[in-house]
Parts: C-alpha cells; structure tokens; sequence
C-alpha cells in the first residue's frame, strides 16, 4: 500500500520549496495531497539573493492547483506532512484546522517536514515544539525560541520525527532526510 503524504500551503508558497517535494513524493510513487485554506489555484511565489539587497527578493512563480481545502483533509489518512515556506505560512497559521493538523502529526509522532518559513506553523502549537531541535530560515528564530524551540543554526537539522530545513538549497537533503523519516529510503539518492 502506497504512502499518503500531505503538503500543507497556500498563496506565496516558495515555488522550489513546493514543487521539489511535490515531484519527488510522486517520483516514489507516493499518494500525495496539496491542501490550501481553500482548493484553488495556488500562486507560487520565487525567492532568490542578490548582492544588493539586504533580504530576500521576491517574484511571481508558476501556478499550481491545490487537491483540497484544508477544512476538507482528515489528518489521520495522511501518513506524513510536508509544510513549505514562502510568504504563505504567515497566513495559514492563523487557520485552526492547520493548526490542528500541525498538531497531529506531532503529537502522534509522524514524519514531519517543514522548510524555510514553514516553522512559522510549528509555532502556533509551541506545546509540541516545546525544547524540540529545529532549523529555518534565521529570520523564523525569533518566532522558534519564543515558541520554546530550539534553534539550531544548521542548513538541515533531524529531531526524531522533525525534518527541518533551512532554505530552497537544502532540498535535496531535506527530502533524502524525510523518506527516512517516512521509511521510503529504496531509490532515494541525492
């Protein structure tokens, strides 16, 4: 029986942070769900660094449809969760079905992992991450360290069930860590 992994966004998801999970899921044969506050068809957002500028730059992305809204998704079908940065992680965390889902797989252990801005989510259930090792974006360790995480100043970091991921760079790490996690590790190279 095939795996079932969600990946929870919305509007402003980083483009690489989204697609490359996406594809790679699908590339083990993976059953994998896009779920978004409302189905739609989500705009993707591109963050890149230039040397002029003092943070992240921000262009529009490809489109991409979301298979359900997250009012719609029951956390317990899904045996992983994969959350992506971007800008959207700044809104869906306010939704109480995300946080709900978020919850879950923490609180039930299950393969979790999150990327970039991504935590921002973690943060709304802080009793789950409460003196959990994580990594993100630098500009997410406030939010983490108020939530009780720690920070680890890493590009990819592994605390049991938690894959967290710097940036868009670190996605081939990321994702070799997460099929662990998973237990899909047969044709997984970086």
């Amino acid at each position: 029986m095939s795996k079932k992994v969600l990946i929870l966004t919305g509007d402003a998801v980083e483009s690489l942070e989204i697609y490359y999970p996406y594809y790679r899921l699908l590339e083990e044969g993976i059953d994998v769900t896009i779920a978004s506050p409302t189905k739609k068809s989500l705009q993707t957002v591109v963050h890149d660094f230039i040397p002029e500028v003092e943070t992240y730059t921000e262009k529009l992305g490809y489109k991409l449809d979301s298979h359900a809204a997250v009012a719609d998704i029951d956390p317990a079908d899904f045996d992983g969760l994969i959350i992506p940065g971007g800008r959207a992680p700044e809104y869906i965390r306010m939704n109480e079905k995300v946080q709900e889902i978020a919850a879950h797989f923490l609180s039930e252990d299950k393969p979790l992992g999150v990327i970039c801005h991504g935590m921002l989510v973690l943060t709304t259930v802080r009793q789950y991450i409460q003196g959990r090792e994580v990594t993100a974006y630098g500009a997410c360790r406030p939010e983490v360290e108020a939530a009780g995480g720690i920070y680890m100043e890493k590009m990819l970091h592994v605390d049991g069930n938690i894959v967290s991921g710097h940036a868009w760079p670190d996605l081939p790490g990321f994702m070799k860590e997460f099929f662990k996690v998973l237990n899909v590790e047969k044709n997984v190279t970086v």
